[in-house]
């Protein structure tokens, strides 16, 4: 019988991390057996069926429907459904992704029952700990076996910080698997997205914003919007609202600025068919830094700091917090980059083959 991994994802995208290597596991010839597990930590009323068939996944074989409450509730909760589940499977290895509870709850759990633990995005550091993912990618860190990194930062951290050379292996990005595999398939989109498009006409920017640093500070997100205001009255701003943000705006009493195109979240196709033509994202996501440096389109962070370095130095991404002037000024400088931009080469081995080295590696050492 082959070594059979536990595949962990608790949110959305950990699912569209994990897609890639299920999708390099199916194709190795069953070397590899696997377990997909659900913690539930976002529990998203959009995850049937039709979200994991066009991932090319199966459903999860378990769900373990622990969402909600505070961090250390649903963190108590996700360890004593996947010690259950561990102690009566026993797999060879658990896998786990990025940076969300599910990571930090499922390594500690596996650690414990002496199963080794992989960590795929591994090293990846902003140096700042009041952010929940930075504890749990510190911890997870701690007491991994493998780790499989996206860019050389996250090797010279986990060097810095004692981990064995021997088992940091530097991959590249599923993230990028993901979003080369789905531009691929990408069809017409919807009829609500070409809503959106016509609105916005040819000429258009992006906004995402949901991180509590930017939206639950009534003053810091009156900056922001202040200066996403300013920006709308020349280019069209498609704004999808996260909860969070939403209720702080409503919250604020401000009114949503003119020139914003707002509408509830967007799922990652038909997010997929806007942002990638946009001639700038604002954003504090971390995952869209990465995705729009694959792509080449302008990026302005509304955050202090980033754990994707690379994105700076090779990518198409400038750091600028929440100052208005900031974030105007380097709003300015990407539209003119815009329209002089050429061919930027990706970073190196964001080539879409990540998850076909990762299960390489998983072989290996399974078998070893």
């Amino acid at each position: 019988m082959p070594p059979v991994l536990c595949l962990v994802a608790g949110a959305r995208p950990n699912f569209m991390k994990i897609a890639p290597v299920i999708r390099a596991l199916e194709a190795s010839g069953g070397e590899l057996g696997y377990r997909l597990v659900h913690t539930g930590q976002h529990y998203d009323a959009d995850m049937s069926d039709v979200f994991f068939s066009d991932l090319g996944i199966p459903k999860p074989h378990h769900a373990l429907g622990c969402g909600g409450g505070s961090h250390a509730e649903q963190t108590a909760r996700i360890m004593t459904a996947f010690e259950a589940l561990c102690s009566h499977e026993r797999p060879d290895m658990v896998l786990v992704v990025g940076d969300v509870n599910s990571t930090l709850a499922c390594s500690i759990v596996a650690k414990k029952l002496c199963i080794p633990v992989a960590h795929i995005e591994a090293g990846l550091r902003s140096g700042d700990m009041t952010m929940p993912e930075e504890v749990n990618r510190v911890v997870t860190d701690a007491i991994s076996d493998l780790y499989f990194v996206t860019e050389p930062s996250g090797e010279a951290n986990l060097l810095a910080e004692g981990r064995p050379r021997e088992a940091i292996h530097f991959v590249g990005h599923v993230m990028i698997d993901n979003l080369l595999h789905e531009l691929a398939r990408l069809g017409e989109p919807c009829t609500e997205v070409k809503a959106l498009l016509g609105r916005a006409g040819p000429d258009y920017g992006v906004v995402t914003l949901h991180r509590p640093a930017n939206v639950d500070d009534p003053a810091t997100l009156h900056r922001i919007l202040s200066a996403l205001e300013e920006i709308a009255s020349t280019l069209p701003l498609i704004f999808p609202v996260h909860p969070r943000t939403r209720l702080a705006m409503e919250g604020s009493g401000r009114p949503v600025p003119p020139g914003l195109i707002t509408c509830p979240p967007l799922g990652y196709r038909d997010f997929l068919s806007i942002w990638p033509r946009a001639r700038v994202v604002l954003t504090d996501s971390g995952g869209l830094q990465e995705e729009t440096t694959a792509l080449g389109v302008p990026c302005v962070t509304l955050r202090e700091n980033t754990e994707r370095p690379i994105t700076l130095t090779e990518g198409t991404n400038t750091l600028v917090g929440s100052d208005p002037l900031q974030i105007l000024a380097a709003t300015r400088q990407a539209l003119a980059a815009t329209a002089q931009a050429g061919a930027r080469p990706r970073p190196a081995l964001w080539d879409g083959r990540a998850a076909e080295r990762i299960v390489a590696v998983l072989r290996d050492w399974t078998s070893g």
